[in-house]
C-alpha cells in the first residue's frame, strides 16, 4: 500500500513511500512529490482550518489547502492548546495476568530488584567529575575480570553542582537525583565525591534522606583528602574494598513486578507513532497485568495529548498533577521567550512530523491504554505501579536521568532516525520504528517494529517481543547499546533555574 490511513474522520493519510506527482490516493491524486513518512491532504482545507490525524488536531492550515496536496510546514500552523478536561473517563482496568512471569535479577537488602550490578562513582559537583572519571579508568576489564558479577565501575559526572540556590526547584531536582542514584538497585556499591566548597553539599544530601556509610556506600571531597592525587588514590582504595562484597551478589528468580521501565522515545518519525510506540504501548500493558511499573516522561511531548492521559487518570488529582505540569511548561518557555512546538527537531520533521502535537500524539502510544495511576516530579521516587508519568524535558538524556533516578531499572527507547543512546546502571532497549533504519544500523537496534508495516506483523505481536525482550535484558542478556559501550555519558540531570 502507499499510504496509511489511521482514522476516518483525518484530513490525511501518510505515504509509506515517496510518492510522485499524480499517484492515486483515496479517489485523489498528488499534487505534488510526497516524501515517505510525509502527509497527503485527502480533501480541501481552507485557511484556518483543522488539520486532523489519530483523529485528533494536530494544528491549523496556514493557508488552503488542495486535496493531494503535500501537508507539512509550509502549511500548518502550530497554536497552543485548549481543551476542556476530562478526568477519569476512560479507564480500562487491567486484567492481572494468569501467569507470574520471572526474570533473574538481583535482590537488595532493601527489597528492590536490581536488572545490574554496578559500583557507582556519583559526583556532587562538576569540579569533581575529573577525580570520579580517574577512579572509574583505573577499573578496566583486566581489572574486573577477578569480579565476574559486578558489570563495571561507573562515574556519574555532571556539569551543574554550584553557582545555583541552595533551594528551590533545580537543587532540589539535582538532590532527588543523586539520592536517586546513590540508592539505585541496580548498584552494588557508591562512592561519592565532592569538592568540598560546592553549593551541593554531600552531607546536607545524607541528612535529608537519611542516608548513612557502609562498607558499601562511602563519601569523600577533594578539599578534606588534600588534593586531586590523594582523592584518586583514596577513591581506588575505597572501590577495591567495596569489589569483593559486590561480587558476592548473584541472580536469582524474580518476579517481573519488580520491573520499572523507562517509556522513552528520541529521533521521532511519521512511523513512531504508527509502529513502535503503540507496541511499546503494547509492552507496557503487558507489564501493568504483571504489577510492573512504565514510566512516561518527556512534558513537552505531551503536549497536545495530555487530554487523552487525563481521560485515563485514576482520580481527579492526578489528571490535575498532570495539568499542573503543562501549565508550568506553558509559562516557563513562556518567560524563556520559546514556544512549545520548538520541538519537532529538524530530524523530526524530516520524517514527517509537523508540530509538537502531531509528534506527542504519537509519543503518549508509549503509554498504553490501562490506567494512569500516578504523576510524579523530576527524579522522584516512583511509588505507584502501572502506568505512571514523570515530569521531565524533552531531551532524552535528561529525561532518562531522572526516570532512573526514579527507580527505573530498565529504559527503552523508540527511535526513527536512528539515535545512539544508551544508558547506565539502567541498559536501554532500542526499538526501530522502521524497517529500513533498522536494517541500515543493524547494530544499534535490538528490535525492529518497522516490521509492523513491511512484514504485517500486528501491534501485539512486536508488544509480545519487546516485553519478552525486557525479562530477557533484566536477567542479563547485554542490550546492542550495552555491546557498543554507551551510557558512561547520557547523566544528564535537568538544569533548571538561574546559573549564578
Amino acid at each position: 500500500m502507499d499510504f496509511v490511513r489511521l482514522d476516518r474522520t483525518d484530513t490525511i493519510v501518510t505515504a509509506t513511500r515517496t510518492l510522485a506527482v499524480g499517484i492515486p490516493v483515496e479517489g485523489i491524486k498528488t499534487r505534488a512529490t510526497i516524501p515517505s513518512g510525509h502527509k497527503v491532504a485527502t480533501q480541501a482545507m481552507e485557511k484556518g482550518a483543522p488539520v486532523r490525524k489519530y483523529a485528533q488536531l494536530i494544528g491549523y492550515a496556514s493557508c488552503d489547502i488542495e486535496a493531494g496536496d503535500h501537508v507539512h510546514t509550509h502549511n500548518v500552523e502550530f497554536r497552543n492548546t485548549e481543551f476542556e478536561y476530562e478526568f477519569s473517563t476512560d479507564l480500562r482496568p487491567v486484567a492481572p495476568s494468569k501467569s507470574v512471569d520471572t526474570f533473574f535479577g538481583y535482590k537488595r537488602a532493601n527489597g528492590r530488584v536490581g536488572t545490574r550490578n554496578y559500583i557507582a562513582i556519583v559526583t556532587s559537583v562538576n569540579c569533581s567529575a575529573t577525580a570520579a572519571r580517574m577512579i572509574a579508568d583505573h577499573f578496566t576489564p583486566e581489572v574486573l575480570v577477578e569480579f565476574p558479577n559486578v558489570d563495571g565501575v561507573c562515574a556519574f559526572v555532571h556539569g551543574t553542582g554550584c553557582g545555583m540556590a541552595d533551594s528551590g526547584d533545580g537543587f532540589e531536582a539535582l538532590q532527588r537525583v543523586m539520592w536517586g542514584y546513590a540508592k539505585h538497585p541496580n548498584h552494588g556499591g557508591v562512592l561519592m565525591v565532592g569538592l568540598g566548597c560546592e553549593m551541593n553539599q554531600i552531607d546536607w544530601l545524607l541528612d535529608a534522606y537519611g542516608l548513612k556509610q557502609s562498607p558499601t556506600f562511602q563519601t569523600m571531597n577533594i578539599q578534606n583528602v588534600a588534593g586531586l592525587r590523594r582523592t584518586v588514590e583514596l577513591g581506588i582504595a575505597k572501590i577495591k574494598a567495596m569489589l569483593p562484597i559486590a561480587n558476592q551478589s548473584q541472580r536469582t528468580e524474580c518476579p517481573a513486578s519488580e520491573l520499572m521501565v523507562a517509556l522513552q522515545c528520541g529521533g521521532s518519525d511519521a512511523w513512531s507513532g504508527v509502529t513502535a510506540n503503540p507496541a511499546l504501548g503494547y509492552a507496557c500493558d503487558l507489564l501493568a497485568a504483571q504489577g510492573a511499573t512504565g514510566v512516561l516522561a518527556e512534558t513537552p511531548e505531551i503536549y497536545g495529548a495530555e487530554h487523552l492521559l487525563t481521560r485515563r487518570a485514576i482520580d481527579r488529582a492526578t489528571g490535575d498533577k498532570l495539568i499542573k505540569l503543562i501549565k508550568w511548561w506553558e509559562d516557563y518557555t513562556d518567560r524563556n521567550k520559546g514556544s512549545m512546538d520548538n520541538n519537532p527537531s529538524p530530524g523530526n520533521k524530516k520524517g514527517g512530523l509537523t508540530t509538537i502535537l502531531e509528534k506527542s500524539l504519537g509519543a503518549a502510544a508509549k503509554g498504553g491504554t490501562t490506567p494512569l495511576n500516578g504523576v510524579f516530579k523530576y527524579a522522584e521516587p516512583v511509588t505507584a505501579r502501572g502506568f505512571t508519568f514523570m515530569d521531565s524535558p524533552g531531551y532524552d538524556p535528561a529525561s532518562v536521568t531522572g526516570q532512573i533516578a526514579g527507580g527505573c531499572n530498565l529504559v527503552c527507547f523508540t527511535t526513527g532516525r536512528g539515535s545512539a543512546f544508551g544508558s547506565k546502571p539502567a541498559p536501554t532497549v532500542k526499538v526501530a520504528t522502521n524497517s529500513e533504519m533498522a536494517l541500515r544500523m543493524d547494530e544499534d537496534m535490538d528490535v525492529d517494529a518497522g516490521e509492523i508495516l513491511s512484514k504485517g506483523v500486528s501491534v501485539e505481536e512486536k508488544g509480545q517481543e519487546i516485553y519478552e525482550m525486557f525479562l530477557r535484558v533484566a536477567s542479563g542478556e547485554q542490550t546492542k547499546s550495552e555491546a557498543l559501550g554507551l551510557g558512561d555519558y547520557e547523566f544528564v540531570p535537568w538544569q533548571i533555574g538561574a546559573v549564578m
